[in-house]
């Protein structure tokens, strides 16, 4: 696409962000609390009270805490009990990890079209795509501004189709007065070193309501079965029951397994982490405070120049921005590739978010391609970019960004 050139420095005044919060010694001290107490560094106390906090602040019922955003999201599919022939409709404008555990599954994905004001899921489309084998709608909140969620559950509930909010960009996103991770049915949020928290680089969390899941999902991500146990008189071995005060495995004396679902797996994120995620999420406020400002000066930029648009954020929405996102206007002379190249001339990283997923070569092996969602297509590959929206972003740099984006598209103005 020409973005490149030999030109663009490989020290960036405005570096695109490597680190999506920002850490000081609250996080060093209480890391240095939790390796002092001498009590364990896993299953303990400090993943029970970030996973209490982290109900409270999202509004579900249930949170578990495990080691990655992408476990989060293959263990909530799995939840799903999808079946051969089962469908599932999601957005083709999201990182991979959104969809990839569907590739694992004997399920037909359809890509449903985003909205060219949001990039998010438009819900016109997934009504197109909704038949009577469709059992679940996967969707993102681009960059943290909510999908029109309202619109999506009247659907599902009509349908009786689960949703699933991949969350990553939203900690800190508020819709019409609730906050996400409890507008679908199930949720996932990443504390990957890139998101508005963080859990020491690596982490996440599944939020539900459901009573059911939280047996299934606790005992998958403690490496034991989701199966389904009953109870048995059965015993073997030299003693029926083990003496007392010896640790055995509960259901080995007690129960008889009559149906296999999935193996489990260690998906236990530390007790060093939780507690970090603690400290984060108290901070949330004034880190999602620290990119509303970022991206306020961005707008203020951009806003004086025609050709060029950033997504409106409704009034009754919290808009943390994950990713600062905006779009040149067709027929307005301004270049996208050309805009992208100054932009790197003058010291400023730049990445573009995401590619359209049924392009990928996974998914066009699976009768994907191009034309399948135009307006997805067109905008990734002429309209959109993503600015650098970051807490670590001085003040010094700030300015410079939003000065580099003046003299560039004064420059293509022209």
């Amino acid at each position: 696409m020409g973005i490149s050139t030999p030109a663009r420095p490989t020290t960036f005044t405005v570096p695109y962000a490597r680190m999506g919060s920002q850490l000081d010694e609250r996080e060093v001290g209480i890391v240095r609390e939790v390796m002092a107490s001498g009590q364990t560094l896993s299953q303990g106390l400090w993943r029970d009270r970030f996973e209490e906090r982290f109900r409270e602040h999202v509004g579900t019922r249930h949170a578990f805490s495990v080691t990655s955003g992408t476990v989060a999201l293959e263990l909530a599919i799995h939840l799903l009990d999808l079946e051969p022939g089962d469908e599932v409709i999601t957005t083709p404008q999201t990182y991979q990890a959104t969809i990839q555990p569907l590739l694992n599954y004997d399920v037909t994905v359809r890509f449903a079209d985003v909205l060219p004001t949001s990039l998010n899921i438009d819900p016109d489309r997934i009504a197109e795509l909704i038949t009577p084998r469709t059992k679940a709608i996967v969707l993102v909140h681009y960059a943290g501004l909510p999908a029109q969620m309202d619109e999506i559950m009247a659907l599902a509930e009509r349908h009786g189709i689960v949703v699933v909010e991949d969350a990553a960009h939203a900690l800190g996103t508020v819709y019409r007065g609730r906050p996400a991770g409890q507008l679908g049915h199930i949720a996932t949020f990443s504390f990957h070193s890139s998101k508005n928290i963080t859990t020491l680089g690596e982490g996440g969390m599944i939020t539900f309501d459901r009573d059911d899941w939280a047996d299934r999902l606790d005992r998958l991500r403690g490496n034991e079965s989701d199966a389904v146990f009953v109870p048995s008189d059965q015993t073997f071995g030299p003693f029926s029951q083990p003496p007392a005060g010896v640790l055995y495995p509960g259901r080995a004396y007690t129960h008889e397994c009559t149906e296999f679902r999935r193996a489990g797996t260690n998906a236990t994120l530390s007790e060093p982490a939780a507690a970090v995620g603690l400290v984060q999420l108290d901070k949330l406020p004034e880190l999602v405070a620290r990119r509303q400002a970022i991206a306020a000066r961005l707008t203020e930029a951009l806003t004086r120049f025609d050709g060029v648009r950033v997504p409106e954020v409704p009034a009754d929405v919290v808009h943390p921005y994950h990713l600062f996102t905006f779009f040149v206007e067709p027929g307005s002379g301004i270049e996208r590739d050309a805009l992208l190249r100054r932009l790197g001339e003058d010291g400023v990283e730049t990445y573009l978010r995401y590619f359209p997923l049924h392009l990928l070569p996974e998914w066009r092996a699976q009768g994907h391609g191009y034309g399948e969602c135009p307006v997805a297509e067109r905008l990734w590959f002429e309209q959109h970019m993503n600015l650098p929206c970051h807490p670590s972003l001085t003040m010094t740099q700030t300015e410079h960004l939003a000065d580099a984006l003046t003299r560039a598209l004064t420059a293509l103005s022209r």
